[in-house]
């Protein structure tokens, strides 16, 4: 069987590093890009005996207002919890996640679909939580090296339903959360420095078929939306080969080898109950009231593709609308021109588009605004035309024998008319009429 006979069925859980100033449970500095190996240690993050965690403020302020932005329901309840596994780099042997009552559930975003932009998709997201980073593994000659430098950044974590239908899908909403993290000014989700990481959680069924798969394949810590994609293909193309040749498929993590074009096998994908979660008993639950959401959510910026709608809705074509929207200081000076500017509004959205910041466009509208008042007027265009034309019989009987150049020398004769006034192109298309 081909492809055509199965559906693809995709998840996503992404993972962004919060920009504040500290750890998400002690005062060491969260800038650790570039930073000397284990130069930003602390005893909270070590695991050292009698060190406590205390709760970043800000970090969970920004997780609430990212989740508002996603339209989710923003828990009045909630608590971290202590999620038990070894890892090297994890030397508590636990992490300070959230487990069943986090931050933020039940939200959705809405994304066009990318083979019909006409038509929308929405995408429910299960929850979105806050945990700490771990540190970082660097194996090498048989040795592995340990850097806890990042172990404690603030580390937000979202999850979908399993509602993609095609890598195309997931990327975009991918892109999407990045473009609104930054709105936001809680991450630069740079995805060459880990700021965010892609999982994708990967099945296939036959067409037809309701239930989903009993199975499914995450594949781990993927930093770039091309590689995404790249490897939900291949994994749907193993998958379906296995299918097809009687293997029965379980769940497992998998991490995408960029060179080698294929997914490998890293483990057997645990489930919950493997990691033992329970409340976090250093760190006391939390309790919010109606007062603290009116002030954490005070002044949210407005979202991409609700600016994207909203011109739309104004008139501004499909693309245009998209680049606008989802570039603020494009969108700021489209915004801020509007007020001000004389010109049509289809080609101040034209100026904007093609400009790279405000002094740029402005820049720009007055050089046309200075065209348009010293350009000649229909009439005396239309006088030194036909003295062009009747003064200079020999270029006229050039262009008409086919020496397209001849038209250049009478365009000249219309500019020296017109003091260097007329618009070129308009006074060419006139003279071309005119001897057609």
């Amino acid at each position: 069987m081909s492809n055509k006979n199965y559906e693809t069925i995709i998840g996503l859980e992404i993972h962004i590093q919060l920009k504040t100033k500290t750890g998400l449970f002690s005062s060491v500095s969260n800038d650790s890009w570039q930073a000397k190996p284990n130069s930003l240690t602390n005893p909270v993050e070590l695991g050292l005996p009698g060190a406590l965690p205390a709760p970043n403020k800000t970090a969970i302020e920004w997780t609430q207002r990212l989740g508002r932005s996603l339209n989710c329901r923003l828990n009045t309840k909630s608590k971290f919890d202590r999620k038990n596994y070894f890892y090297p780099d994890l030397p508590r042997g636990y992490q300070l996640s959230q487990y069943d009552e986090p931050f933020c559930e039940d939200g959705f975003l809405d994304i066009k679909d990318p083979s019909n932009h006409t038509q929308t998709k929405r995408i429910h997201i299960t929850r979105i939580h806050l945990e700490e980073d771990s540190g970082k593994s660097m194996h090498k000659d048989g040795k592995t090296y340990l850097d806890f430098n990042k172990a404690g950044t603030p580390l937000v974590e979202l999850v979908t339903e399993p509602d993609f239908r095609s890598p195309d899908e997931a990327s975009v909403f991918s892109k999407m959360i990045q473009e609104a993290v930054r709105i936001l000014d809680i991450s630069d989700a740079d995805m060459e420095k880990g700021q965010m990481r892609l999982e994708a959680n990967v099945s296939v069924r036959k067409l037809g078929e309701t239930e989903l798969p009993n199975y499914r394949v995450e594949l781990k810590n993927i930093n770039s939306f091309k590689f995404m994609r790249d490897a939900i293909n291949y994994e749907v193309e193993r998958q379906i080969k296995a299918l097809e040749s009687g293997e029965e498929l379980f769940q497992e993590t998998r991490g995408w080898m960029e060179k080698e074009q294929k997914t490998v096998l890293q483990r057997s994908k645990e489930e919950a109950h493997d990691y033992r979660y329970f409340p976090e008993p250093d760190i006391p639950p939390f309790d919010f009231d109606d007062d603290y959401f009116a002030r954490v959510l005070k002044d949210l910026p407005v979202m991409p593709w609700k600016k994207e709608e909203d011109l739309l809705n104004r008139g501004v074509r499909e693309d245009y609308a998209h680049l606008i929207a989802y570039d603020s200081a494009k969108y700021a000076t489209f915004e801020n021109l509007l007020e001000k500017s004389e010109l049509a509004f289809e080609e101040l959205v034209k100026v904007v588009v093609n400009t790279k910041d405000q002094d740029s466009a402005e820049a720009e509208i007055e050089r046309i605004n200075s065209k348009q008042s010293s350009t000649v007027g229909d009439d005396a265009l239309k006088q030194a035309v036909e003295k062009s034309i009747n003064d200079n019989p020999n270029a006229v009987d050039d262009f008409k024998n086919g020496k397209e150049t001849a038209i250049k020398f009478l365009i000249g004769q219309v500019m020296r008319e017109t003091k260097g006034q007329a618009d070129a192109q308009q006074a060419e298309e006139m003279l071309v009429n005119k001897l057609s």
